[in-house]
């Protein structure tokens, strides 16, 4: 079982950092004024701001940043400010130890998927899936947002989607892992990507080749990540691109095909991923409840 970081409470720090690609301080500038209206305490970053090539920051840099926030207990959470790529250059170079004596929220999604699973398999410490800095444009109230207070001051959270027609119906209980599908096939065969067991597993992914899709499900597959899940939930598969001689099939049946004959409850149309301000927020490594029916299909942690 995993270990709950402490809920949020009024006047609690929260780190805003960037561990993957650039970003300015007037973009994370809403971010601040949300945390601040929620009654927290922002402390922003020195890798906001900091440019080298795509990243923010070198990699030492990053990382550094990283094991500062880590290791402050004074920290009760880190907020990455967005993702793109570099999560995974920084794993190896942060010493997490802190986080197992010291849990706290690191939050993000995408990219960020990386750190989220690595701190799952590595320490045991429950994360949170959700909107980043580069998301937040104003105070206003949506399901993202929402669904992200909710974790952080209350501790669970709820997901309903509609119908599809390719769910395959059932209900599942397990520890709900996953997110970006890039991200997962480029942590195969390490630690950051352990024993998939009786998980629940939900996938999402953006601005990818079709064929690209069936090659990473399908990795998965014969890495043994899919056969004995007790549940697979795809989220939104966003901006998918085709060749001249087309595919075929779309994301959902792309993944449909692969995972078929698995004898496992699939919900398609879960609203998580690179969807905006309809991306919900989940606990990643807690214990959540899946109930897939004719009606749609509901998440509870």
């Amino acid at each position: 079982m995993s270990t709950t970081p402490k809920l949020l409470q009024e006047n609690d720090k929260v780190a805003i950092v960037s561990s993957a690609r650039k970003i300015t301080l007037p973009q994370v500038l809403p971010t601040i004024q949300l945390l601040a209206s929620w009654g927290l305490n922002p402390v922003v970053g020195q890798t906001i701001g900091k440019n080298f090539n795509q990243f923010a920051g070198t990699d030492k840099e990053r990382a550094e940043e990283f094991q500062k926030m880590l290791d402050d207990d004074s920290i009760k959470a880190i907020f990455c400010a967005r993702g793109g790529y570099g999560s995974a250059r920084i794993l190896d170079l942060v010493d997490f130890s802190s986080l197992k004596k010291n849990p706290k929220w690191i939050i993000g999604y995408s990219d960020v998927t990386a750190i989220l699973s690595h701190i799952y398999y590595r320490c045991g410490i429950e994360g949170v899936h959700g909107i980043m800095a580069i998301n937040i444009q104003d105070r206003q109230h949506n399901v993202a947002v929402d669904s992200l207070k909710q974790i952080l001051f209350e501790g669970k959270n709820t997901i309903n989607a509609d119908y599809h027609f390719l769910n395959t119906l059932g209900c599942a209980e397990g520890e709900l892992i996953g997110g970006n599908l890039s991200v997962l096939y480029s942590l195969l065969g390490s630690e950051s990507f352990g024993d998939t067991k009786d998980k629940i597993l939900i996938i999402e992914d953006l601005d990818e080749y079709l064929y690209h899709i069936d090659r990473m499900v399908l990795a998965l597959r014969r890495a043994n990540k899919l056969g004995n899940l007790k549940a697979l939930l795809v989220g939104a598969f966003t901006d998918m691109h085709d060749n001249e001689t087309p595919f075929g099939l779309s994301a959902e049946q792309i993944i449909k095909n692969v995972c078929e004959d698995l004898k496992i409850p699939v919900a398609f149309n879960v609203p998580v991923g690179h969807i905006g301000t309809q991306n919900n927020a989940f606990i990643y490594g807690r214990n959540t409840k899946v109930e897939i029916t004719d009606k749609g299909t509901k998440i509870e942690q």
